[in-house]
């Protein structure tokens, strides 16, 4: 390293310790501030909206784990999302335990899918394990197509023809409350990811997403470490399921198509795989730019033109997602801000 380099380097050094620093001032700002006085401002409408939106940041986050840490491209996390949701319901209306209990196992068991689901992992990467997650989705719509989800019912299934909602959380009886509620467990899911990351987990994923072989030499486990991080995605989409189910009370077999669980790996690819901000704009492309759509009188379908021009964009230019640039955009702004 040369003198100018070594200079540099001791320069910007201090500035990217503020920026950290900054950036965690920022979020915990903007987080605090969003969970007290957001739900306040928004109409019924949108709150419902921003509520869909925050539960599938929660479910971004996952496919986040998988493809940021080992490079795995899951399309079935939309599918997971709705066994979670199964789960709760069919606890909640069988066994009349508090949510959070229910949610705790709709994610335990979705947990356990997940890691028979990415199995295959251990022996294929790239388009053929991509392709097995995606048939997975598309068996998973066509069993709860048939089964439909529990409404109250005996039986397994626990259908019936006459309906009862799930009742919602006691802390989130109202719709606000509803979007605080989803609000904290989804930082409660980042903070599970961030602990991960600092600790052996991420570390050994550091490795196997360099190299597998690396990794094994290296004396990691790669087979456990595998199957932990679905294991974690799995449990991350069973806990939006469960937030999901007690949002709405009821759910429906159409809400879960095999292709959703494409669109919704395209936006995390699109918000940014590396950073939580970048799964929160995931859900809200996800949910709040087609409700935007419609509400100024467009079809909602135009997000899709909008989705592709944007994952082209990531693609090509950005691949740390929207939240990268905006990343990259302040850390050039503070080098350049003049020192006082």
């Amino acid at each position: 390293m040369t003198q100018p380099q070594a200079k540099f380097m001791l320069q910007t050094k201090p500035v990217r310790r503020a920026y950290r620093c900054s950036q965690r001032s920022l979020m915990l700002a903007v987080m605090v501030a969003a969970l007290v006085l957001a739900p306040s401002f928004l109409g019924a409408y949108w709150t419902k909206v921003w509520i869909s939106a925050v539960i599938y940041s929660l479910a971004a986050s996952g496919v986040a784990v998988l493809y940021a840490r080992l490079g795995l491209v899951s399309l079935a996390q939309v599918a997971l999302v709705g066994v979670g949701g199964w789960v709760c319901l069919r606890m909640a209306h069988a066994t009349g335990w508090p949510f959070e209990l229910a949610m705790l196992v709709g994610g335990i068991v979705t947990a356990v899918i997940g890691i028979v689901m990415g199995l295959p992992a251990l022996r294929v990467r790239g388009l053929y394990f991509a392709l097995v997650t995606m048939m997975a989705a598309g068996g998973f719509t066509i069993l709860v197509t048939v089964l439909q989800f529990p409404n109250g019912g005996l039986g397994f299934s626990g259908y019936a023809f006459d309906p009862q909602p799930m009742p919602r959380p006691l802390l989130a009886q109202s719709d606000e409350a509803m979007l605080r509620y989803a609000m904290i467990v989804t930082a409660s899911g980042f903070l599970l990811i961030w602990l991960h990351q600092r600790t052996a987990p991420g570390r050994a994923w550091a490795l196997i997403r360099r190299s597998e072989a690396v990794a094994m030499s290296a004396g990691v486990n790669v087979a456990l470490y595998k199957i932990w991080g679905f294991g974690l995605a799995g449990f991350l989409a069973g806990i939006s399921g469960s937030l999901l189910a007690a949002t709405l009370g009821i759910l429906d077999a159409r809400s879960f198509p095999a292709s959703e669980s494409i669109l919704l790996f395209a936006l995390t690819v699109v918000g940014g795989i590396y950073s939580f901000a970048g799964q929160v704009l995931s859900g809200v492309l996800y949910r709040i730019v087609p409700a935007l759509l419609d509400s100024c009188g467009l079809d909602g379908n135009l997000a899709f033109v909008v989705f592709g021009a944007a994952l082209l964009h990531a693609l090509v230019s950005a691949p740390r997602g929207i939240a990268g640039q905006i990343q990259d955009a302040r850390e050039r702004f503070m080098q350049r801000r003049p020192k006082t």
